[in-house]
């Protein structure tokens, strides 16, 4: 059974500027550039009617894009680093986004995260590290600045239990509204509805 959890997909330019920043820090395991994203809720293992039923309430969300950039390095774990990953700069919007879908899956009785959400884009993972390793990693990277770029959508997605790092599929994709659009205006669903399910999922 596939793991579920909703993200933003980063944009392609801002991948590539984040895998320059790969090397010098022997015990990482470097993410790969195509699985670069950015957690919104974590769900684990749930039951495919579960995730039916997560799937028609995401899709309901009405919310505008907004704009995001990352800012600096740093790990998680200080005194055994587990990973380094790229900050972002604050947005209300993410904040508001990501609360209304911790609503919903408390609101379907999935399972609870009980981590704060930390926004972040994980860029690689460590075993064993020093931590003055990747001390001194983090001063010499940790001044990195991604360019603005717009969140047009977010993302259900799947991976299969892991060490980490990927691969991850996108699953479904729930559009947010331009500016200076009403919600639900600018896609054909609104004129053809199409029910969304997981059956694509092989659970």
């Amino acid at each position: 059974m596939p793991r579920l959890f909703t993200a933003l997909e980063v944009p392609p330019d801002v991948a590539l500027s984040l895998s320059f920043l790969k090397g010098g820090l022997p015990p990482a395991r470097w993410i790969e550039q195509e699985n670069y994203h950015l957690t919104l809720r974590f769900f684990g293992d749930i039951e495919a009617r579960a995730a039916d039923d997560l799937v028609e309430a995401l899709d309901r969300i009405e919310r505008p894009r907004f704009t995001l950039s990352l800012a600096g390095l740093a790990a998680f774990g200080n005194k055994k680093p587990h990973s380094i990953y790229a900050g972002v700069t604050a947005s209300p919007e993410l904040a508001d986004l990501q609360a209304e879908i911790d609503r919903i899956a408390k609101r379907l009785g999935l399972p609870g995260d009980q981590r704060k959400f930390v926004p972040h884009v994980t860029i690689a993972r460590l075993k064993n590290a020093r931590p003055e390793d990747a001390a001194r990693y983090l001063a010499l990277r940790g001044g990195y600045r991604s360019p603005p770029f717009e969140v047009k959508r977010f993302g259900l997605f799947s991976s299969k239990a892991s060490v980490g790092g990927g691969p991850y599929i996108l699953e479904e994709p729930f559009d947010l509204y331009g500016r200076g659009a009403s919600a639900r205006s600018e896609t054909e669903e609104e004129a053809f509805p199409v029910y969304r399910s997981m059956r694509g999922i092989a659970f």
